[in-house]
C-alpha cells in the first residue's frame, strides 16, 4: 500500500466499510489520478460474508474467507485506516474516527448492516448471531463446548436439551446453517462423540413466513424443505420466536421448546452514525438515496450496499434486496460515476441486474434460481453452480485455493479437522 499524501489537488474520497460495496469502489478508484481514496474499516481484513456459516460450523477456517486489506492493496495508491466511525459532520465535511479524523470531499457509506433482534433483549443477550468473523468463532466455540458438555452429562433429558438447536430465520443463512448442523449430527457426531450416538436432540429451523427461502421459486421452496427434512431437520413455518431465556425458546403463540442454543438469522438492520439526519433514513434505518446513490438531504455523501435504500427503480419500488450482488453492483456503478464526474461526463443511474438466488442444504443439496426464476436448477448441476459462484467471488487467489481444498476434504470424507476452540470468542450464552 502506497501513501498518497499530499494529494496534489486530488479530491478526497473516504469510503466507510470494506465489504462487497466499499471494496469494489476502492478497487475501481485506487489508481485514478483525480482522487485520493481512503478506505476505513473497523477490521484490518475483508471477509466473505456468505461463507461465515461454514467457519461457524467448522468446515472452513477463518483465513479461507478473509484477507488483510493492506496486503490486498499492497503497491496500490490507496490509504487504509483501521478505525470505527464515531460521527460525521456533513457541514464541515469531516469524519470523526475512534483514532482521529478525516476530511473528505466525497463520503461513501458502505458500512453494511448488523443483526436485527427486533427489540427482544433476551434474544440479543442469549442467542448466537452470525454477521462477522468474531460471531462465527463464537458460534463454533459455543457449539463445540455444548457437545463436550453433553458428552459428560448423565441425565438423558439434560443431554437432549443440550443437543437441541433452534435456527431462527429461513433465509439463505438460516437454511445453510441448519443443513450444515444436520450434516454434522448425522456424520460427525458419532465419530467424535461415541457417547452421544443414541442421544436425543433435534435441529429446528423456524420462519415467520409460509416458505423457506421466500424470495425464491415454488420449486425451491419444496425442494429445500424436503432436503432439510431428509437430513432430520424439523421445519416450523408461520412461527415467530418471541423470547429465549434459561434454555427455553418461546414462540409468539405461547409454545415453548427447550434448547441450549438459539441461532438468530432472522433479519438485519442498517448501521447508523451520528450526524446523519433522521430525514435521510428510511426503512430498516437504511440511508435513502437517489438513482446515483447520493444520500437524501446531504451533499457529497453516498450510500451503497446494505446500508442504502434506493426507491427510484420501478422494478424495486420498496428498495433493492440486501444481497451481495446488489452491494457489488452499486459499488462498481458508484466508482464509474466518480470517474465520469471527474471527466465532466454524464452520470449513470444504478440499475440492478438480478443474476439469481441460490442456497446449499447440507453437503450436496443445492438450489439455484436464475434470471428471475425463469431457470431453476437442483441436484448436482445446482451444486456446481453454487460452488463455482462462491469460489470465484472470494477476494484473493489464496482464499480460493484454501477454500477449494477444504471443500474437497469435507465432500470426500464428510468431515473436517477444524473443530478446535481458540481464543476468547465464546458466546455469552455458553
Amino acid at each position: 500500500m502506497t501513501s498518497i499524501t499530499p494529494n496534489n489537488g486530488k479530491k478526497k474520497i473516504v469510503i466507510v466499510g470494506g465489504g462487497f460495496a466499499g471494496l469494489n469502489v476502492a478497487q475501481q478508484l485506487y489508481n485514478d489520478r483525480h482522487y485520493e481514496v481512503t478506505l476505513v474499516d473497523k477490521n484490518n481484513y475483508n471477509y466473505f460474508t456468505p461463507l461465515l456459516y461454514q467457519v461457524a460450523t467448522s468446515f472452513l477456517e477463518p483465513s479461507s474467507i478473509s484477507y488483510p486489506f493492506r496486503k490486498l492493496f499492497r503497491d496500490k495508491r490507496l490509504n487504509f485506516r483501521m478505525a470505527g466511525v464515531v460521527k460525521v459532520d456533513p457541514a464541515a465535511k469531516i469524519v470523526y474516527l475512534t483514532n482521529g479524523e478525516l476530511p473528505y470531499d466525497y463520503l461513501v457509506f458502505a458500512a453494511g448492516a448488523s443483526t436485527n433482534f427486533y427489540g427482544i433483549e433476551s434474544i440479543k443477550q442469549n442467542a448466537i448471531s452470525l454477521k462477522e468473523i468474531d460471531d462465527a468463532l463464537r458460534m463454533r466455540n459455543a457449539l463445540i463446548k455444548t457437545m463436550e458438555q453433553a458428552a459428560i452429562t448423565t441425565d438423558p433429558e439434560e443431554r437432549r436439551k443440550l443437543l437441541t438447536i433452534v435456527v431462527a430465520g429461513g433465509g439463505p443463512t438460516g437454511v445453510e446453517v441448519a443443513g450444515m448442523l444436520a450434516e454434522m449430527k448425522k456424520f460427525i457426531l458419532k465419530k467424535d462423540y461415541p457417547e452421544l450416538v443414541d442421544a436425543k436432540g433435534k435441529i429446528y429451523i423456524v420462519d415467520g413466513g409460509a416458505n423457506l427461502l421466500a424470495p425464491m421459486s415454488d420449486k425451491t421452496h419444496k425442494e429445500t424443505r424436503q432436503a432439510l427434512i431428509d437430513l432430520g431437520v424439523e421445519v416450523k413455518l408461520n412461527a415467530h420466536v418471541s423470547d429465549f431465556s434459561n434454555g427455553v425458546v418461546t414462540f409468539a403463540d405461547g409454545e415453548k421448546l427447550e434448547a441450549k442454543t438459539l441461532i438468530w438469522a432472522a433479519g438485519i438492520i442498517a448501521n447508523t452514525f451520528e450526524g446523519i439526519p433522521a430525514t435521510s433514513l428510511g426503512v430498516g434505518r437504511r440511508m435513502i438515496t437517489d438513482e446515483f446513490n447520493r444520500v437524501k438531504d446531504l451533499e457529497d455523501v453516498y450510500a451503497i450496499g446494505d446500508i442504502s435504500v434506493q426507491m427510484t427503480d420501478p422494478l424495486y419500488p420498496k428498495g433493492h434486496p440486501q444481497l451481495a450482488q446488489v452491494a457489488i453492483q452499486t459499488g462498481r456503478n458508484t466508482a464509474k460515476n466518480f470517474k465520469a464526474m471527474a471527466r465532466g461526463k454524464a452520470l449513470k443511474p444504478f440499475k440492478y441486474f438480478d443474476r439469481g438466488d441460490m442456497a446449499i442444504v447440507g453437503r450436496h443439496n443445492a438450489v439455484v434460481d436464475l434470471f428471475k426464476h425463469k431457470v431453476h436448477l437442483s441436484g448436482i448441476a445446482a451444486l456446481f453452480v453454487w460452488l463455482f459462484i462462491h469460489l470465484i467471488s472470494l477476494v484473493n487467489y489464496n482464499n480460493k485455493v484454501k477454500t477449494l481444498y477444504n471443500w474437497m476434504v469435507a465432500f470426500l470424507t464428510r468431515d473436517q479437522a477444524l473443530r478446535m476452540i481458540f481464543g476468547k470468542g465464546e458466546n455469552k450464552a455458553a
